[in-house]
């Protein structure tokens, strides 16, 4: 028995290393995609970018685990199924349970570990990638001139080009306002092309411009006017520009700004934030409720509804001694007394109309912030199940798959986690805006493919055929209305 578990452990670990960097792969290309537009012209080093890559690649391990370990299932339990190894072991008397229970122990390893990570190193990793994107996003990029648009990348100077070539990186038709010196428009250079580029220790851009004209006006000297300033024009076959750029080394941030963010968080301290944000939203409310200018008896039993655990918190019974009929002593009074009461009711009600408008964006806003806090706390740990429960998916449905290698499993694969994604993300964007509960939401996922494994596992365990076409053939013919008063045995012609 310990040479099959032996057996079944070497068949499963290969695929699902090769699994595991290949979703990682997939998914770190789908980073760079997504921010190659944040590092291309930014002059980072190797070091920075490698670095970057590193943290990203850490960032993505909680979803990569489930991914992997559906995949793995699958091509295992399917190649098994394909060579009639598991034919064998069941004839010998092995249930499929039992050929799986090595594999359980591995999944529920790789759980843990998953959740070790996502608590653990990915807070940190989060940590450190903020702070280098942020750092990144904020450095200083080498100059992208724009076709039409004056810009003032370079110090002192204020550049517009009419033509750019993309191939050559050529620039056409520039015009240039010199304002170094603390000039105004004194200098002004018209030049027919030009060519711009950054020496290699990043520290000057070099621009060098062809067949254009320099027109100067000089310094007024002597007390003479400024309508008598002396005015010179320079014609150039070429001339260089060759400016200092300050702030072009890379700086890095410090991570203490970042480090109280939601996703730099373990659970722990989650659960500490999640309190805390609370208590000061229930407490902007119940500040608002007070500045609302309404009935102090309303006011005082919504105000109670916002108290949470308060022993000191009463909800008094008041009985009215009399009835006043506000209809007939409205009625009855001077029609310019009516306008000054309807007057002064639409007043508060308009004030009250604006406060409430401006409370609901704030209490919104930190809402949504709890709510992040929240839903990071419940991803540790629905990322972490996901691996068992894709486990329980994948394997019993390679078994009855039976199609091994990396075709069928991974188009099997693929559409199940496009399905857990879709199903996930409806959950989250339910709890995010409060239309479900925060549990309801977040273990949306978990509460819909829990009960699919167990019933693929039951299935499989049972060697049921829900994979053959002819099941399926069978149940048709059995519901065409041809067929329904048939007798049992009794074939048509």
């Amino acid at each position: 028995m310990k040479r099959l578990h032996l057996y079944v452990i070497k068949s499963f670990l290969g695929p699902f290393f090769m699994t595991f960097f290949i979703v990682v792969f997939v998914l770190l290309m789908q980073f760079l995609w997504r921010y190659v537009g944040d590092l291309v012209g930014k002059g980072l080093s190797l070091k920075i970018l490698g670095e970057m890559l590193f943290y990203a690649s850490f960032g993505l391990l909680p979803y990569a685990f489930p991914l992997a370990m559906l995949l793995a299932s699958i091509m295992t339990f399917g190649s098994l199924g394909e060579n009639y190894e598991l034919v064998a072991m069941k004839s010998a008397g092995i249930s499929l349970f039992r050929i799986m229970k090595p594999l359980m122990v591995i999944a529920v390893f790789v759980s843990l570990t998953a959740f070790y990570f996502a608590n653990y190193i990915l807070p940190q990793t989060n940590l450190k990638f903020t702070t280098l994107m942020v750092s990144v996003k904020q450095q200083r990029p080498e100059l992208v001139l724009q076709e039409g648009v004056f810009t003032n990348e370079i110090d002192g100077y204020n550049i517009k080009v009419g033509r750019k070539d993309k191939k050559t990186n050529v620039l056409y038709d520039l015009l240039i306002y010199d304002h170094t010196r603390n000039k105004s428009n004194e200098s002004v250079t018209v030049a027919d092309s030009g060519f711009l580029k950054i020496t290699e220790d990043k520290k000057y851009m070099v621009l060098t411009l062809y067949n254009g004209i320099n027109y100067l006006e000089d310094q007024a000297t002597g007390g003479r006017q400024m309508e008598s300033r002396p005015f010179r024009r320079n014609k150039f076959a070429e001339q260089t520009i060759r400016v200092k750029v300050n702030n072009f080394e890379f700086n890095r941030r410090e991570e203490g700004i970042y480090k109280n963010m939601y996703r730099m968080l373990n659970t722990k301290q989650l659960m500490h934030m999640e309190d805390t944000l609370n208590e000061k939203y229930y407490s902007q409310l119940q500040n608002y409720m007070m500045q609302i200018d309404i009935n102090p008896t309303i006011t005082r039993r919504t105000y109670d509804l916002t108290v949470k655990n308060d022993s000191l918190k009463q909800n008094p019974v008041i009985i009215a001694d009399s009835i006043f009929n506000f209809d007939n002593y409205f009625n009855s009074i001077d029609k310019w007394v009516k306008a000054e009461i309807s007057l002064v009711a639409l007043d508060r009600a308009r004030n009250n109309m604006q406060n409430l408008n401006l409370y609901q964006g704030q209490l919104s806003e930190r809402k949504r912030n709890i709510n992040k806090h929240s839903m990071e706390r419940h991803r540790k740990y629905t990322l972490s199940i996901a691996v068992l429960i894709f486990f329980f998916v994948g394997a019993p449905l390679g078994a009855i798959i039976r199609k091994g290698g990396l075709g069928m499993p991974v188009v099997v694969s693929i559409l199940l986690f496009i399905a857990y994604y879709i199903v996930s993300m409806t959950g989250e964007k339910s709890a995010r805006e409060d239309v479900w509960q925060m549990f309801t939401g977040m273990w949306f996922s978990t509460l819909v493919f829990l009960p699919i494994g167990i019933w693929l596992s039951y299935k499989a365990g049972t060697d049921s055929a829900i994979m053959s076409a002819d099941t399926y053939l069978k149940l048709i013919n059995k519901l065409k209305p041809a067929n329904w008063f048939k007798k049992p045995g009794v074939q048509g012609n």
